[in-house]
């Protein structure tokens, strides 16, 4: 696919709204949609790589209140014409069919595959990738299953939004201050997978969301992998311009942005 003259891609991810209390989440998503909006000038698509939410779970008839700013913006960018992507990340795996019906945008459940100006990408969320986490692996099947989703959607909304909170809480306590720091090239389990899907398969980008530090790390054979970081503390965002990507900060913090050239 060709980008037309003038217009760009962007990449985002990890919003997590509704963490960790309501007003702060609600600045966030105000900044969210600011930008949004100053992209629609020349924004030909937009990818946003998972965990827009917290916590999100799509009931037969109803959806978790929140996030009616940043949703209303999406429907309003689609309807005017640019292409908007979404892959589920592990906060908000448990989606039905309301993106694809109300907003207009694509759900992806996996990496993908994309072309465009002849440079190849890698795009997925990240989480259970690479080596380890079997823990999170083992889980990830569970909340895939579909008795698993059913049975989750008979507990009162209450009950079982109260305990996502919870765990979700408790997963970002456990990654602590390792989530702002590049762990080497032998533990970052994104960068790794990286690397060995290169010795299957060319690409030029590998767009991942989840580990939360922006990183634009240099791979063999003209090849670079790309951590998006997040917007709770670090607003960063990748651009593509039709020849080559650019990892920034919406929020002047380009200095969190880990590169090794």
């Amino acid at each position: 696919m060709q980008i037309p003259p003038g217009k760009k891609i962007y990449f985002l991810s990890d919003f997590h709204l509704g963490a960790p209390n309501e007003e702060s989440s609600l600045e966030r998503e105000k900044r969210i949609v600011r930008f949004l909006d100053e992209t629609r000038a020349d924004a030909f698509m937009i990818f946003i790589v998972g965990d827009m939410f917290d916590f999100w779970y799509e009931y037969r008839k109803v959806v978790p209140k929140g996030g009616v700013r940043l949703l209303g913006k999406i429907a309003e960018l689609t309807d005017a014409g640019i292409g908007i992507h979404f892959f589920v990340g592990n906060h908000d795996m448990w989606m039905r069919q309301y993106f694809q019906k109300e907003l207009n945008v694509p759900v992806y459940f996996e990496p993908k595959t994309f072309e465009f100006n002849g440079k190849s990408f890698y795009i997925g969320h990240g989480d259970g990738l690479g080596p380890g986490d079997h823990g999170y692996k083992a889980m990830k099947k569970v909340f895939r299953n579909p008795v698993c989703h059913w049975m989750f959607g008979i507990l009162p909304p209450f009950i079982g939004v109260g305990i996502a909170n919870y765990f979700s809480h408790k997963s970002r306590s456990a990654t602590g201050d390792s989530e702002e720091n590049f762990l080497g090239e032998e533990k970052e389990w994104l960068l790794i997978y990286s690397k060995e899907m290169l010795k299957q398969q060319h690409f030029d980008f590998f767009v991942f969301g989840h580990r939360h530090l922006p990183i634009d790390y240099r791979l063999k054979d003209n090849s670079r992998y790309i951590n998006l970081g997040e917007w709770m503390n670090f607003s960063t965002y990748a651009i593509f311009d039709g020849t080559d990507m650019e990892v920034r900060s919406y929020s002047g913090m380009e200095h969190k942005i880990y590169k090794n050239w």
